[in-house]
């Protein structure tokens, strides 16, 4: 079982607030609804809900939206606004950049420059098996695509992410590109996506020294 490095959420004000007014949110509102359009099950005699994200089987109770198991406290909150924000719409299959997400042009595009910059370290001397094993811990499906390895990751059931990773060669460094699909805004706004990628990107790392 792979052990995941977490950061407590105990005396973090923050995030204690925003949580609060999430689950606000989030009460009164139909279970079986919220679980249809964020594509999760509903377990209603255990009083839970549950899904995947990134290789990690989660199982969030309800009313309270207590999580039976210890997330970062950014990946607990970006679940609690996927299941609040969800209408339903369809993955699209279409990948795009964050800048290309709605008001993306500044706070996507910066995170995409960011990303670029950290895959290239991420990707500095490994090969295609080793990060195979590292894509492998984090529950991502390879798939085929233009890059030397793509791969699929759910950050959660209709929030897919699009790895592409080029091999260092002789002429060119080692470089990666990450994507989310077209559907994206119909499940977190902007300033989650951002704060979903630098989950991802963390959670890479993290899996370097656990896989």
């Amino acid at each position: 079982m792979v052990k995941i490095k977490v950061q407590s959420n105990s005396g973090n004000r923050a995030f204690q607030e925003m949580k609060k007014a999430a689950v606000e949110r989030l009460q009164g509102k139909s279970i079986e609804q919220i679980a249809e359009k964020a594509d999760v099950l509903l377990k209603r005699e255990q009083g839970f809900l549950e899904l995947e994200s990134l290789g990690q089987k989660i199982q969030i109770a309800y009313p309270s939206w207590e999580l039976r198991e210890e997330l970062e406290p950014w990946h607990t909150l970006l679940l609690l606004h996927y299941l609040e924000i969800a209408d339903g719409t369809p993955v699209s299959g279409e990948w795009v950049t964050f800048g290309n997400l709605k008001d993306g042009l500044i706070r996507g595009t910066g995170f995409d420059r960011t990303a670029d910059i950290e895959l290239g370290k991420f990707l500095k001397g490994k090969d295609v098996e080793e990060l195979k094993g590292i894509l492998d811990t984090l529950g991502a499906r390879i798939v085929n695509g233009r890059a030397d390895l793509s791969a699929e990751l759910l950050l959660f059931p209709r929030y897919p992410f699009l790895l592409n990773l080029w091999m260092e060669d002789e002429e060119f460094p080692a470089t990666g590109k990450l994507l989310v699909d077209k559907s994206a805004d119909h499940y977190l706004t902007i300033e989650d996506a951002v704060t979903a990628g630098d989950v991802l990107l963390r959670r890479l790392k993290d899996a370097e020294h656990v896989k």
